[in-house]
């Protein structure tokens, strides 16, 4: 099982895009999505890394990517993300055994519900998917760039009480997941950063998530 620590920096939500980016690059807790889950069928694996970090009330991933194509045509959050140029974070609820997952296309587009398996979840609501800070460099629009080289980053701010943690009194550590995927984009990919080890493609195995462990204040 794979680790990360999770460095505190103070008022890292409320940055502006730019100044996140740099301040993640020096300080936060940097990993790849490097793992071609299912190579036999979907071989192709773009550069994919996220670097990670907290404040005292969010938990706050960028991702950044350069590969093959760039699809994005989910406009409306809940939609179907996954299809698109896609990063996706899962988390275990610290509490009471479900699970949340964050997914988000490359234009900023979300998709976030709380989960007892794949069949058995809860749709965030429009509130809550307002209570999620996000940062994309690309603009909210409809891509489709089939075979050329894009590069492109997003970020995600999530609140902890979203995660059913409260940030005056977090756990030691999480359990959790990120994966980069673009399901119906023109070289289909399904990358992990901890081994997810099934026959097919499915990303809902909690049993495969790897550790967050918190830093102090």
């Amino acid at each position: 099982m794979k680790t990360i620590a999770v460095p505190y920096i103070e008022n890292l939500e409320q940055k502006r895009f730019e100044e996140l980016c740099l301040t993640m690059e020096e300080n936060g807790s940097k990993a790849f999505m490097d793992t071609v889950c299912w190579p036999d069928d979907f071989p192709y694996m773009p550069d994919a890394s996220f670097s990670i970090a907290r404040s005292a009330t969010h938990l706050v991933i960028l991702y950044r990517v350069c590969g093959l194509d760039l699809r994005a045509e989910a406009l409306e959050d809940n939609g179907p993300v996954w299809e698109d140029s896609c990063c996706e974070f899962f988390v275990s609820d610290p509490e009471d055994g479900t699970y949340y997952n964050f997914e988000m296309n490359c234009i900023g587009t979300l998709l976030a519900s709380k989960r007892k398996s794949r069949d058995d979840f809860r749709m965030f609501t429009e509130n809550q998917l307002g209570e999620i800070i996000r940062h994309s460099s690309l603009e909210k629009k409809r891509y489709d760039a089939s075979g050329k080289l894009c590069t492109w980053q997003t970020a995600v701010c999530i609140p902890f009480h979203l995660i059913g943690a409260d940030g005056s009194h977090l756990p030691e550590s999480f359990r959790a997941n990120f994966y980069k995927c673009a399901d119906k984009a023109a070289h289909p990919h399904f990358l992990s950063w901890n081994p997810v080890e099934v026959p097919q493609p499915d990303f809902h195995r909690p049993e495969f998530f790897g550790r967050l462990d918190i830093g102090t204040v």
